[in-house]
């Protein structure tokens, strides 16, 4: 519950300092306020695609939310030494998803990279956000809905896309997947 209070005490802060209230920062990020103000009060981390609408409603980039502290270059994640962060909210987003960020520490960053494990019934939904995302699979398969097409994507294969248009990553075949993901997104 302390990586929910920290997280919430840091997006209430920005917001404040907007002198925006929940129903405005609501209607500016697509979140609804019960959302909002569960994720400030420390009662629910949100899942990516809920930090990145608010990230991008308060002109922030990603990592601004979830880096606890400066590391100096490289910053370098062992396969057995990385930590999910992000815990998904059945209210707010895809539940199935465990999220494991690569480049935290890394203040100056301009992409957010993640190793994301997909369960096989996992709940993705439709996203939209200013940006790019790159996305490779490394087990089971993928199905990338992007605009009106969907693709399958295998071990080994990859996508690049411009995030704006409407896109969706699921487990495809009823098997659970993983993948690296790296998201950019502009700010300020």
């Amino acid at each position: 519950m302390a990586e929910e209070k920290k997280l919430g005490e840091r997006i209430a802060a920005y917001r404040n300092r907007l002198e925006m209230s929940v129903e405005s920062f609501a209607e500016k990020s697509g979140v609804s306020p019960s959302v909002i103000r569960a994720i400030e009060a420390g009662e629910v981390y949100p899942a990516l695609g809920i930090l990145v609408r608010l990230s991008r409603a308060l002109g922030q980039r990603l990592g601004t939310f979830m880096d606890d502290q400066y590391s100096p270059d490289p910053i370098i994640v062992r396969a057995d030494a990385r930590t999910e962060d992000v815990k998904s909210h059945q209210e707010s987003t895809a539940a199935g998803f465990k999220y494991f960020p690569l480049g935290q520490g890394k203040v100056d960053r301009h992409i957010d990279p993640f190793y994301i494990e997909i369960a096989a019934d996992s709940e993705a939904f439709i996203s939209s956000h200013e940006g790019e995302e790159f996305i490779v699979v490394i087990s089971g398969e993928i199905e990338l809905t992007y605009g009106g097409e969907t693709t399958i994507l295998k071990p080994g294969d990859s996508a690049y896309y411009n995030s704006v248009v409407k896109h969706r990553v699921a487990a495809a075949g009823g098997k659970a997947a993983t993948i690296y993901a790296a998201i950019f997104m502009p700010y300020n």
